[in-house]
């Protein structure tokens, strides 16, 4: 039996081709965000084995949250515990950015840009021209940063730090252990100033240990000495660390990419079970000869799923060499294919395809031989008990939607989200009993012609098989149709947030840099407040702080009442006014029951300085426009980036706009970050992210959609060869090859129409319960994209049209005679 099902799948090969290519797609998926993710992770710890290359010992600060550093009197002290050979003090750190002769900061989307203290010829450092910073206005720059900038040894270059602009000459050029890392290096003191903000101080010590001395017995001795108020690693330890944070930059596009992974497989499960349905339908004669000769239902069963397994180990085997190149492609760095890659690869590729093969076998394996070998096909088998399950899970959905619904926002999201999954299963399972009546609704359109009415009726003639071919693409369409509504949901409430709470004028923001956005000099605001025209302006800084022992993210203002009336701030409880140098606000979502109150005292702990104690004075009312703790702006000088980083900036009415903007920029001359926007433009910068995510989720969703397409094209061509005899009797009595093809075209953009607008339909009211979901979360406009909508239902009703031509063209060249005798 074994035997006979190989050979069989040899000669069925080109049928069971497009279900092993939506398992190839899968398995490139899974496999090339594992190669992916490890080979950089790899690539990742080596780039910093070689920047840490001569450290045994690391000493930093003990606080995670600190960005003063450690000072300078530590490396004396490190000097004399027992093993330890020298102890040199390191500025390093992200910020320092280099602007180019064309006034606009030199780009790095994917690397930190580095400004360090010269080390000097250390083993990660190699002077490539010139020499080492000597002068507190001179720098040397990385290879990769002088080729991207365009800048040579002599040139005058202007540096952006935690500090204004400064101007430097260009001494000298170096390799950085990262051959693409942006890398400015400042003599010492200068490196302090500029990256730190605390002369005399240093990011860490690298410690070197004498000849002999274990690395990690010379850690713990200097543990031992120093006690918990410092960090002490090794260097191996560091290495390890900083390649894993770079690495956790991957995460977003390994989601990504696994997620689809499953999406791709999910859809290549319904196109796997159609064709193997259809297969067993249409060998009903020879299954049914093999059971009347003795073969059993087990053998029945293993025959259709080692087939089965043919298709998904050859798909996992493809599949996985093309993981390889997609992570040999992408990356530059020796590629690393982990175990976890090869068996995902095969684990997934090959567990898809014999599950969805599984039912097909067991109803092959159930049809009697003797009522088999009296039709040519097996019947069409009623599905009320597929309909009456649907409806249960649908109405449970329902129940759980409506629950949700009803509940308060925090407990009722779990609910909305898994009601509308549940609804979603419901749909699908209740596709079937759609199928036949929405077939013969939409079939109305051709039905003027011939073609066009057997089209109908085919669509119609097995609506399970419709349903699993509309449904792979319903599946697709819906999560298009569904993701769009939801960021199209988001966009729209920013907008709106925007139009109806933001009063400025202009907003001054600079780009955003990992979390913190670009500063500029807090001089622009004091000049920006004395122009004519100008009513009030507004400063904002912001950063990452400890409050009451809990991770927060406050922002320090300038002028509070200017700020609550251009951000139509009001107060919950206390007052909303001028903050004194030790008086805190805080919007409504960070309190609980037990507090804070106002007139509380808490306890706020910024990078830089001492804890401080704070009165709360007043909570307003929460806006997304804010991160909820405001802090006065003297508190500024203790965040890592204490320069501001937004402004709303409001005018006297009938002040000239563009007169006003004209000026707004000529203050940021020095600050090529930063740009001045009206609110239409605030909106559109503040949803930029939003948009570039989701044409990465648009065009990597599309890929489902193509599966489901292709299988489109798969139930066509098996339909034909199923219906060979009936083609060739139309064929017989008057049926053109034109009108052939037209009939089997028509059928498909029928079963894809179907498929389409069953998935907007679901995708609507998914997106719709997402954003539901989300309102705690500041969703709160509900926008449906018609266009897009639309622009999805057009494209999959072409695409399933046209794939559909290659098998109707074949179905329009069938010998008449030869597809008569065809039993």
């Amino acid at each position: 039996m074994l035997r006979l099902a190989l050979k069989g799948a040899l000669s069925r090969w080109r049928r069971l081709a497009l279900s092993g290519l939506a398992v190839v797609l899968g398995v490139v998926f899974v496999s090339g965000a594992l190669v992916l993710t490890a080979t950089l992770g790899g690539s990742y710890t080596e780039t910093a084995r070689r920047a840490n290359a001569g450290t045994d010992v690391s000493v930093g600060p003990g606080d995670t949250i600190s960005a003063a550093g450690v000072p300078a009197a530590l490396a004396v002290r490190l000097a004399d515990v027992p093993g330890v050979a020298a102890a040199t003090g390191i500025v390093s750190a992200d910020g320092a950015r280099l602007i180019g002769a064309d006034g606009k900061v030199v780009p790095s989307p994917d690397r930190p840009r580095l400004g360090v203290s010269w080390p000097g010829q250390a083993r990660s450092v190699q002077l490539r021209a010139g020499h080492g910073p000597q002068r507190d206005d001179e720098i040397a720059v990385s290879t990769a940063l002088a080729a991207a900038a365009g800048v040579r040894v002599g040139d005058r270059v202007a540096v952006l730090t935690l500090q204004p602009k400064r101007t430097f000459t260009v001494v000298g050029t170096f390799a950085y252990a990262d051959t693409s890392q942006q890398v400015v290096a400042f003599t010492e003191p200068v490196a302090q100033v500029l990256m730190l903000g605390a002369p005399g101080a240093f990011s860490s010590i690298s410690v070197t240990a004498r000849v002999g001395v274990d690395a990690r017995q010379l850690r713990d001795r200097i543990a031992a000495a120093l006690g918990a108020d410092y960090r002490v690693r090794t260097g191996e330890q560091v290495s390890l660390a900083e390649g894993a944070a770079r690495g956790r930059s991957l995460d977003l596009t390994n989601n990504l990419l696994l997620g689809f992974a499953g999406v791709a497989l999910f859809v290549g499960a319904f196109l796997i079970l159609n064709t193997f349905s259809m297969l067993v339908a249409q060998r009903t004669r020879e299954l049914a000869f093999l059971r009347a000769i003795g073969a059993g239902r087990r053998q029945i069963i293993v025959s259709v799923l080692a087939e089965a397994a043919v298709v998904g180990l050859g798909g996992s085997v493809i599949g996985l060499a093309g993981g390889i190149g997609v992570g040999a492609l992408v990356t530059r760095a020796p590629v690393v294919v982990p175990a976890s890659a090869v068996l995902a690869a095969f684990g997934v590729g090959l567990l898809v395809t014999m599950v969805a093969a599984l039912l097909p076998a067991v109803r092959a394996a159930h049809v009697p031989p003797v009522a088999a070998l009296r039709e040519t096909a097996a019947p069409e088998r009623p599905s009320t008990r597929l309909t009456v399950a649907g409806a249960i899970v649908l109405a449970a959905g329902a129940g759980l939607l409506g629950f949700g619904f009803a509940s308060a926002a925090q407990s009722g999201a779990p609910l909305i989200l898994g009601g509308a999954l549940v609804a979603f299963a419901g749909i699908t399972m209740l596709t079937p009993a759609l199928a036949r009546p929405a077939a013969g609704l939409l079939g109305r359109v051709f039905v003027r012609s011939v073609p066009g009415r057997l089209a109908r009726l085919n669509a119609g003639r097995n609506p399970r098989r419709t349903a699993a071919t509309a449904a792979a693409l319903m599946v697709g369409v819906a999560l298009l149709a569904g993701i769009s509504t939801v960021f199209d949901s988001a966009t729209g409430s920013v907008r709106r947030l925007v139009a109806d709470q933001v009063k400025a004028d202009f907003v001054l923001s600079g780009d955003a840099n990992g979390v913190t956005r670009t500063g500029f000099d807090p001089a622009v605001l004091t000049r920006a407040a004395a122009l004519p025209g100008v009513a009030a302006v507004a400063g904002l800084g912001e950063g990452g702080a400890v409050i009451d022992g809990q991770p927060a993210y406050v922002e320090t203002v300038t002028d509070v009442p200017a700020l609550r009336d251009m951000l139509s701030l009001t107060a919950a409880e206390g007052t909303i006014g001028a903050l004194g140098d030790d008086q805190i606000l805080v919007d409504q979502r960070a309190v609980t029951a037990a507090g804070p109150h106002v007139g509380d005292r808490v306890t706020v702990r910024l990078p830089r300085g001492e804890p401080r104690q704070f009165t709360l004075a007043g909570i307003y009312t929460d806006t997304d426009l804010l991160t909820g703790w405001l802090l006065p702006a003297s508190a500024a000088s203790g965040f890592k980036q204490p320069l501001p980083s937004r402004a709303f900036i409001r005018l006297h009415p009938g002040t000239d706009t563009g007169a006003a903007r004209g000026q707004l920029t000529a203050l940021l001359a020095d600050s090529p970050e930063v740009g001045v926007s009206d609110r239409g433009q605030y909106t559109a910068q503040e949803n930029a992210k939003a948009d570039r995510l989701l044409g990465i989720v648009q065009a990597l969703l599309s890929l489902a959609v193509v599966i489901a397409v292709l299988g489109i094209a798969n139930t066509v061509a098996l339909s034909v060869l199923e219906r060979t005899r009936e083609l060739g009797l139309l064929r017989a009595v008057g049926l053109r090859r034109l009108q052939t093809l037209l009939m089997t075209a028509a059928e498909a953009t029928v079963i894809s129409v179907f498929g389409a607008l069953l998935g907007v339909a679901v995708g609507v009211s998914l997106g719709a319960a997402i954003v539901r979901a989300l309102q705690s979360q500041g969703v709160t406009e509900l926008s449906v994209p018609f266009g897009r909508l639309l622009a999805y239902l057009a494209l999959a009703a072409l695409a399933g049209t046209l794939a559909a031509i290659p098998p109707a063209a074949r179905a329009a060249r069938l010998n008449i005679l030869t597809a008569i005798a065809n039993p």
